[in-house]
């Protein structure tokens, strides 16, 4: 599978925006070039220059030290929700598969219910109920997210708990948990991963635009979807103030949905069952 995964390019280039991205993001105390909560009135809407070679903002700003601060905001909150949604996914999913009966019905029929409504909207009216903030948009993308991972690794699970190891682990009277940490969990990994990375570029998208918005990230914190906010107040005189933000988050999200792609193709996992719903 290395040797596979070595021969990808697109799976290489992706890997390498990421890491890279991630870098940027850990050490941008020491690469950012100045201070992003500083404010220079005097040097508002600055060019390009060696001080600040993306310019500054409407408050003088530097936009390359905002956006690379910003990495922290943006992406790392997107991993954690993502590890949130995750576990809890994952939680409910293996409880439901694995055991089956009365149990798998009252958690899908719960999930059901959940799934009916449409997750923008649901994670939108949390929000609104609980306040503006972004650990209230985790919470939000947590609660409402975890029911289609719940769903996808309960398939994984039934998938796997029909083959011939699982039958051969109940007539030797394995423990349950035995079973469960030594043979489900290993064995959908790989699945869970795939899930994940694909789902990436949405958590991100849905931060910056509750961002966009006002409901996330609140100012004066670096974050890209709060950049765009700022710049599309003056938009019609200013436009280069969104290309930088903008174009970082296109990158950012198709790297990650590219990544997706190419693990799923690795690992030979049915495209139609992994495709991404929001």
């Amino acid at each position: 599978m290395v040797k596979k995964f070595l021969k990808d390019k697109v799976a290489i280039m992706c890997v390498l925006i990421i890491t890279f991205v991630i870098i940027l993001g850990i050490f941008a105390k020491q690469i950012a070039p100045n201070d992003p909560y500083i404010q220079n009135i005097g040097h508002r809407y600055a060019g390009s220059s060696i001080q600040y070679p993306l310019g500054t903002d409407a408050l003088g700003r530097c936009i390359l030290s905002r956006l690379i601060y910003g990495i922290r905001t943006t992406l790392f909150i997107a991993f954690l929700t993502m590890i949130g949604t995750i576990f809890v996914g994952s939680l409910v999913g293996i409880i439901s598969g694995f055991f089956g009966g009365i149990i798998d019905e009252i958690l899908m029929r719960f999930c059901d219910i959940m799934m009916s409504f449409p997750s923008q909207v649901m994670i939108l009216a949390i929000v609104g109920i609980l306040g503006v903030g972004i650990n209230n948009v985790v919470f939000a993308y947590i609660i409402v997210k975890w029911t289609w991972y719940a769903r996808m690794i309960r398939g994984f699970v039934l998938e796997h708990r029909h083959k011939n190891y699982m039958y051969y682990s109940q007539v030797i009277k394995s423990k349950r948990s035995y079973i469960i940490f030594k043979h489900i969990i290993p064995n959908i990994l790989s699945e869970i991963a795939v899930l994940a990375t694909l789902d990436m570029g949405w958590v991100i998208l849905n931060i910056s635009t509750l961002s966009f918005l006002g409901l996330g990230v609140q100012a004066p914190t670096p974050e890209w979807g709060l950049m765009l906010s700022d710049a599309k107040n003056v938009i019609s005189t200013r436009p280069e103030q969104m290309i930088a933000p903008a174009v970082l988050i296109f990158v950012v999200v198709a790297t990650f949905n590219l990544l997706g792609d190419c693990f799923r193709d690795l690992l030979d996992i049915k495209g139609e069952s992994l495709d991404v719903k929001s």
